[in-house]
C-alpha cells in the first residue's frame, strides 16, 4: 500500500472516529447540558450583587463555556473530514460557527454591545440542538414568501377599515378614531381582541349601529385572515417535515437539494479512491512477463 493511500485510510478513520463522537447521545446531552450551564449564568450576571461578588468566577465560567464550545466545533467539523467544507452546507452549521466566532469579540471599547450579544446568541444555540426546533424555524422562514400575499391582503383590509372608522366615528371618539393613524392603531388593538368592547360601547353610544362595522371586521381579519396564517404554516410544515424525512434517508443535508447531489459525487469519487487503493500493483517485471504471455 502506498504512502497516499495508508495516509487516505487514517484521515477516513479519524473522520469516522468524529462522526460517531458527534453523533453519538452523550456528546449530544452534553453540548445541550453546557448551553444550559450558559443560560443559567448568563441569568445570575444580571444580578449587580453576584457580579460584584463573583465576577472572576463568571469571567472563568464563560472562558470554560466558550471554550467547551470551540472544541464541540473543531469535533464536529472534523467529522466531515476529509471533505470538512460538507459542515458549511447547512444553515444551522454556519450558525453554530458565527455565533462561536463572534463570542471572540472583546467585551471593551466599541464591540462591546456585539460580544454581549453574541453571548446571547449562545442560549439561542438551543435552538440547532433540537431537531423539531429547527424544523419549527425553517418553517416559519419559508413561510414568509408564502405569508406575502395574505399580509397584502390584511393590509389593505386594514386600510379601508381605518378609512370607514374614520368616516363614521372620527366626531365622537377622536381619540381612537380621529386620523388615519389613530384609526389603524385603533384597529390593530382590535385585531388582537383587547379592549375592542370598550372601543365599541363609546360608538355605539352615538351609533347603535356600529356593532356591524366592528363584528364584520373582527369576522374577516380576525378568525379568516389569521386563519389563512395558520393554514400557511401548516402547509409548510407538512412540506418541511417530508423534505427531512427524505434527506434523513439520503444522509445528506435537507435543507439544499444542490448539496444532496454534491453530497452524492463526493460519496462515489471518495469509493473510485478507496477501490483504486486497493487494486493490486504489479512489479514491472511481473508486468512484462504478463504482456509475453499475451
Amino acid at each position: 500500500m502506498t504512502r497516499h493511500a495508508r495516509r487516505a485510510q487514517e484521515q477516513a478513520a479519524f473522520g469516522r472516529f468524529c462522526r460517531r463522537v458527534a453523533e453519538s447521545r452523550w456528546f449530544q446531552n452534553s453540548i445541550l447540558g453546557v448551553i444550559v450551564f450558559n443560560a443559567a449564568v448568563m441569568g445570575l450576571e444580571t444580578s449587580r450583587d453576584l457580579v460584584a461578588a463573583y465576577g472572576p468566577v463568571f469571567a472563568r465560567l464563560n472562558a470554560l463555556v466558550q471554550a467547551l464550545f470551540v472544541a464541540e466545533l473543531a469535533v464536529r467539523i472534523a467529522a466531515r473530514w476529509p471533505r470538512v467544507h460538507r459542515f458549511f452546507g447547512e444553515g444551522w452549521n454556519v450558525f453554530d460557527f458565527a455565533v462561536v466566532a463572534v463570542s471572540f469579540v472583546p467585551a471593551v471599547g466599541p464591540f462591546a454591545m456585539v460580544a454581549r450579544l453574541a453571548r446571547i446568541l449562545r442560549v439561542a444555540r438551543l435552538v440547532s440542538v433540537f431537531p423539531d426546533l429547527r424544523l419549527i424555524v425553517g418553517t416559519m422562514l419559508r413561510s414568509i414568501p408564502s405569508m406575502a400575499h395574505v399580509l397584502l391582503l390584511l393590509a389593505l383590509l386594514l386600510y379601508i377599515y381605518a378609512i370607514l372608522g374614520y368616516s363614521l366615528f372620527h366626531g365622537h371618539d377622536p381619540e381612537h378614531w380621529g386620523s388615519l393613524g389613530a384609526s389603524l392603531q385603533t384597529l390593530f388593538q382590535i385585531l388582537t381582541l383587547e379592549g375592542w368592547v370598550e372601543i365599541q360601547k363609546a360608538s355605539l353610544e352615538a351609533h347603535p349601529w356600529a356593532w356591524l362595522y366592528y363584528a364584520s371586521f373582527i369576522v374577516i381579519a380576525v378568525f379568516v385572515v389569521i386563519n389563512l396564517f395558520i393554514a400557511v404554516v401548516l402547509n409548510n410544515l407538512e412540506a418541511a417535515r417530508r423534505e427531512q424525512a427524505g434527506a434523513a434517508e439520503a444522509g445528506v443535508p435537507e435543507d439544499d437539494p444542490l448539496a444532496r447531489i454534491r453530497a452524492l459525487r463526493e460519496e462515489l469519487a471518495d469509493l473510485e479512491r478507496a477501490l483504486e487503493s486497493r487494486r493490486p500493483r504489479l512489479h514491472p517485471t511481473q508486468a512484462g512477463a504478463t504482456a509475453e504471455t499475451f
